[in-house]
């Protein structure tokens, strides 16, 4: 059986042993060192004491995670009817691609060359502590099997679990695996929150309106704040132990602040700790003040009470694979330069990649990253 096959059966089976949040998770967190996640080997007496303490020092400690950002949008490629629409993770919102015309795009998502084994192994050789990926982005294709949507990866032409994947390769070999997952923002979901409630970018601007949207009376936001509850609930059961979930979305309960509480947020929180309690949270540049770690993009210039992470792109601009945005991919000494502020920042830095539409990285990325470990191991 070939390498991938193998992943692909692995992942299908996210209830089978290799996944099973008792064997993987719930035993971690007695009193036997050898059962501690295989990312934190070397905080066993922190792990012992507090959980979380241990998955705080690893992450200060790591310096370098990789990105990515894979999803339907990926196949568009940064353009809709020959117009340019970045970034390109936001192409549906950019081109308000219906909802029907963009969930005939899971009928070719393959991702054929999405090669987990292939991934770890770059990071590894990057320098890299840990990988984060895009379970579900603001689109609502999920990358990962969930019961509470048939809007997923596994139900697309490539019939895979991208997310078991990846955590059984970054269980194997010791990285971290972080999940990004959308909590303010959501393009499909019924009773995700809508323009004018919440600002005027939570949804498409569609005209005429998007029928499924529900509003007004009908409108029900308690809904959607339990769907993503059980969605994290579904990541940090299935796919073992985890090193942080990421949300964004920022944009949108930051828009009402007399509406904020509706999201429930900080009980989101308490659950993710409860779930895993090594968990870390992060909201980009913080929603409450009460997450793990800050996580802003790439011009952040504040300061932090808590760790800090900032994110960048390898391509000029998009986080999502653009076409028009393929050329001056950045290169090692770019990327060193980075490093080094982010260093002087006491921050790491989140080196984001946009696969092909196939899967397959760039190999203006793969050449950058292979020279960028290189000169890390010279010192």
């Amino acid at each position: 059986m070939k390498r991938r096959e193998m992943l692909k059966t692995s992942a299908a089976c996210a209830g089978a042993a290799l996944f099973s949040p008792i064997a993987f998770v719930r035993t971690a967190f007695g009193e036997t060192a050898a059962k501690v996640p295989s990312y934190l080997k070397g905080y066993e007496e922190t792990y012992a004491r507090d959980p979380r303490k241990a998955a705080v020092e690893y992450f200060r400690n790591a310096k370098f995670g990789l990105f990515l950002h894979y999803g339907l949008y990926s196949l568009l490629e940064g353009f809709w009817r020959g117009q340019h629409a970045k970034p390109a993770e936001w192409v549906q919102f950019r081109g308000k691609i219906r909802l029907k015309e963009y969930e005939k795009l899971a009928a070719k998502f393959t991702a054929e060359k999405f090669d987990a084994d292939f991934i770890t192994d770059m990071a590894l050789d990057a320098g890299m502590k840990y990988i984060n990926l895009t379970t579900r982005h603001h689109d609502s294709f999920c990358l990962f099997d969930s019961k509470y949507t048939d809007f997923k990866s596994t139900n697309s032409a490539a019939k895979r679990d991208l997310v078991g994947e990846l955590a059984e390769q970054c269980q194997q070999k010791g990285l971290g695996f972080y999940l990004y997952y959308s909590h303010g923002r959501d393009w499909r979901h019924p009773h995700a929150p809508n323009n004018g409630d919440w600002g005027g970018a939570a949804r498409p601007q569609y005209d005429p309106p998007e029928e499924t949207y529900k509003v007004g009376q009908d409108h029900d936001l308690k809904i959607y704040v339990e769907f993503m509850k059980n969605q994290i609930a579904e990541l940090l059961t299935n796919y073992g132990p985890i090193g942080a979930i990421w949300l964004d979305g920022i944009g949108t309960p930051r828009s009402r602040a007399d509406k904020i509480h509706l999201f429930k947020t900080q009980e989101l929180y308490d659950h993710i700790h409860s779930l895993q309690p090594q968990v870390l949270v992060s909201y980009k540049q913080g929603l409450l003040g009460t997450e793990d770690f800050k996580a802003p993009e790439r011009h952040f210039k504040g300061t932090s009470d808590v760790p800090l992470e900032i994110c960048d792109t390898l391509q000029p601009y998009s986080w999502g694979y653009d076409r028009k945005d393929d050329k001056g991919h950045k290169p090692a000494d770019q990327v060193m330069e980075m490093l080094k502020k982010a260093k002087s920042m006491g921050a790491n830095l989140l080196l984001n990649t946009g696969p092909f539409p196939d899967g397959s990285i760039h190999p203006d990325d793969v050449k950058t990253l292979k020279e960028v470990g290189k000169r890390l191991r010279q010192g």
